[in-house]
């Protein structure tokens, strides 16, 4: 079923429930009113060119009316990252897939300093122009039966490609994925197979919905599910979001480790006592994290394990399968293999390898990008570039990027292991990024970037408890903050720049 015509159906079974709150401007939207205004609006994106239109729009209702009314209309949502060159990005993304139409938010365009770029179409003046008779049609088209709605949009199947989303980036340059409603269905009926979602549930929208995590998880599911959407377009707002979470009863919640940390550390007593689950993913879940939460709200992480090109959930923890420390088991419908880094066999139990995903979740191939298609596509395993292990009851362990493991003396060091065993040692509001530095002599140097000054021998001390030498880092640099990506993630490019600016100027005054 495509995504749009899921929607469909749910919003005719789930008329008078409320579909979406939204924090920003106050708008509480029924399920019905929310299918006539994607109806208005999609006649309205007719008028423009055929095949993709850019999204450019924060976590809010406009933006999910925007997703549902480009596929209504035939057309292919391309979202658009605005926290980072807004501009920059919408020129590059109509570069690459050949597009104009950007729909975008006067409010966004003055709040990110944005010019406008040739082709964007503002939400606020589409909504302005919408005429007595556009809103008497599209109520009298949303009055048809789901099955009549339906066999009136422009003709398609689930291999058509439902969005294009581009990768992080926090690595090396961003590359354009195309999903189909396949993909991203298939994913949403192995995620519910497995966690308990429906009706009755509220759940927090504030990831950004140009990453796949927040456009499956938080628009998606919950649209498919009959669900009620609490949005909120700023994920760092940490007082506000827990203000929205009681004042609205949420009682599923997604994020990633660094929004909710901010949340525990803003929060009250009782802002959560509503939320029944709460998932974390996108990056390595700290022990000191699941501590918290336990501790002061008495709720329970679980953490899953997901790639924009697998749609994205591969593996999750629930509560009736939850191993904390692991990313969960796979999905049903995905199988998950781990092949050795040098031979290309089959890993056994608790051996360390490279992370395939097979399912109909992954991709088909980057858009017109065959070189990269086919390093990471073969005979339909998809190449995370992650490195993990399974354990012998089917738990998957992610141990980092292979970017991440470093080779000192013939050996294969984990920048992430490092990592874990210096979180342990660091206090609770300090973080923690082990980087690779170039080094003249020895090839590589270890470093541990951390957000205050520490006691670098006693902690290197107990580090060797846990660690070879080989692995204990050369320096520590003390940074303001490490920089993070709109998804939360850390952002490795950035932060390894930072550090090395700072090893080579002492090295450079020290020689």
């Amino acid at each position: 079923m495509r995504l749009h015509e899921c929607f469909i159906r749910t919003a005719k079974r789930y008329e008078k429930k409320v579909a979406i709150v939204d924090r920003a401007t106050g708008q509480r939207v029924t399920y019905k009113d929310a299918l006539i205004r994607a109806l208005i609006l999609a006649d309205k994106l007719k008028r423009t060119d055929e095949g993709f239109v850019g999204i450019m729009v924060p976590t809010s209702a406009g933006c999910i009316y925007a997703i549902l009314a480009v596929l209504i209309s035939g057309r292919t949502p391309v979202m658009i990252n605005y926290s980072t060159g807004a501009a920059e990005n919408c020129r590059e993304a109509q570069r690459r897939l050949a597009f104009r139409t950007i729909l975008t938010s006067r409010a966004l365009l003055e709040r990110t300093k944005c010019p406008v770029v040739d082709g964007m179409i503002c939400l606020e003046d589409m909504a302005r122009s919408a005429s007595a008779f556009d809103k008497i049609r599209g109520a009298f088209r949303a009055a048809a039966s789901a099955d009549r709605l339906i066999d009136r949009l422009p003709r398609g199947d689930d291999d058509q490609n439902a969005v294009v989303l581009f990768t992080s980036g926090s690595e090396r340059d961003p590359k354009a994925v195309p999903l189909t409603h396949g993909n991203i269905f298939s994913n949403l009926e192995a995620f519910g197979q497995i966690l308990d979602f429906g009706p009755q549930d509220i759940l927090l929208a504030n990831l950004p919905l140009f990453h796949v995590f927040g456009l499956t998880v938080d628009c998606w599911l919950p649209l498919e599910r009959g669900m009620t959407i609490v949005t909120y377009p700023n994920p760092l707002e940490f007082r506000s979001i827990c203000a929205a979470v009681r004042e609205e009863g949420v009682t599923v919640m997604v994020g990633t480790p660094a929004f909710l940390h901010g949340y525990l550390q803003k929060s009250e007593p009782d802002d959560f006592k509503s939320v029944r689950l709460m998932i974390t993913g996108a990056d390595k879940c700290p022990e000191s994290l699941r501590r918290g939460w336990w501790d002061r709200h008495h709720i329970i992480l679980y953490e899953g394990y997901g790639t924009t090109e697998t749609s994205p959930v591969v593996s999750v923890n629930t509560p009736q399968h939850n191993r904390p420390g692991s990313v969960g088991q796979a999905l049903p419908n995905v199988e998950v293999r781990l092949e050795h880094y040098d031979t290309g066999e089959q890993c056994g139990v608790n051996q360390i390898g490279k992370v395939l995903v097979k399912g109909p979740n992954v991709m088909k191939g980057y858009f017109d990008d065959f070189e990269a298609s086919s390093l990471h596509l073969r005979h339909g395993w998809y190449d995370t570039g992650d490195m993990g292990y399974m354990d012998d009851d089917g738990y998957l362990w992610h141990v980092g990027r292979l970017r991440r493991f470093l080779k000192v003396g013939g050996e294969m060091v984990s920048l992430v292991k490092v990592e874990d065993v210096l979180e342990r040692l660091l206090p609770t509001d300090c973080e923690c990024c082990v980087v690779e530095v170039p080094d003249a002599m020895r090839g590589a140097r270890i470093v541990a970037a951390v957000t205050a000054q520490v006691e670098e021998r006693a902690i290197l001390s107990q580090m060797g408890e846990s660690l070879p030498h080989i692995a204990l880092p050369r320096q520590f640099v003390v940074l303001p903050d490490l920089p993070k990506m709109t998804s939360g993630k850390l952002d490795f490019r950035r932060i390894t720049e930072m550090v090395r600016d700072v090893v080579q100027e002492r090295d450079r005054t020290a020689g």
